[in-house]
């Protein structure tokens, strides 16, 4: 009789023993150096960005976009000085992970064409700002210097032009840029009077189709007597990647004035090409 309630009483302390940690077990949301107090006030990581690395900027424009951009290419005859025009000048930069750029400078019969295309990825080193937040913050305020001029009134002229996110109403107040500022400046560095006397939906705008977001800049500048040089700029962010291509191109004739449309043109198909490059 002793023997059996030895064993009832050993079984009971199991259970209980076993009862007491299958209770305990209930807090497994904590972390093993958290406090009951401290319930409900953990600090949430902001979420990475999407892009870890970014392209080869010198690689990222095919031979065929840069003999649209760059005509002169073409006229080249010596086949060493055309490859070593097709491959650019790489910026330099310290983490490729980070920022990489390249440019392209291509002279013709006709004009001197200037190609640059930028990739930054931004990271964020707030844990309570993610990526893609610090990424749109930066866009914001490159935007923002940007100085675009403020849409027309009108809404029925949208439809115009589905590349433009600006309404090419006729009527209303000049647009800002109507004024020549001669403290504005391009992308590229540049000062250069703002744009004037340009149709709506050819002046700097927001793009809609294009990235998370995104917008054109286009600048007609002189230098004294010489022909005058157009600088189109487009800027887009996807995630925490911001893309930056700035095309130029100065006519060789005096009085010449490189065509709006057909620089914007180029200029968007390419950002268009990046921006699904990335996978955007």
């Amino acid at each position: 009789m002793q023997r059996k309630a030895y064993a009832t009483g050993t079984a009971a302390l199991l259970a209980a023993l076993l009862a007491g940690c299958t209770s305990g077990s209930g807090g497994g949301d904590r972390t093993d150096d958290s406090n009951p107090g401290d319930a409900g006030t953990a600090t949430v990581t902001a979420q990475p960005g999407k892009y870890r690395s970014l392209p080869e900027a010198c690689g990222a424009v095919d031979h065929d976009t840069l003999d649209s951009l760059l005509p002169g290419i073409k006229q080249i005859t010596d086949p060493d000085q055309r490859d070593k025009a097709y491959q650019g000048d790489a910026e330099l930069t310290y983490n490729t992970d980070r920022r990489t750029g390249c440019r392209w400078k291509v002279e013709s019969a006709d004009a001197t064409d200037r190609l640059s295309v930028d990739f930054e990825r931004v990271v964020s080193y707030d844990n309570a700002v993610s990526d893609d937040d610090q990424a749109r913050k930066l866009f914001e305020e490159r935007e923002s210097a940007a100085d675009l001029p403020a849409p027309a009134a009108s809404s029925a002229s949208s439809s115009a032009s589905p590349s433009s996110a600006s309404p090419s109403g006729s009527s209303g107040s000049p647009s800002p840029r109507s004024t020549p500022s001669p403290t504005a400046t391009t992308a590229s560095g540049g000062a250069s009077p703002s744009a004037s006397d340009e149709p709506a939906d050819l002046q700097p705008r927001v793009l809609t189709d294009l990235g998370d977001e995104a917008y054109l800049d286009d600048q007609l500048s002189t230098s004294g007597p010489t022909a005058e040089q157009r600088t189109v700029t487009v800027v887009f962010r996807t995630s925490n990647v911001i893309v930056t291509l700035v095309y130029e191109e100065q006519p060789m004739a005096t009085g010449a004035e490189p065509d709006s449309k057909e620089m914007q043109d180029r200029a968007r198909e390419l950002a268009s090409r990046l921006d699904d490059a990335l996978g955007g």
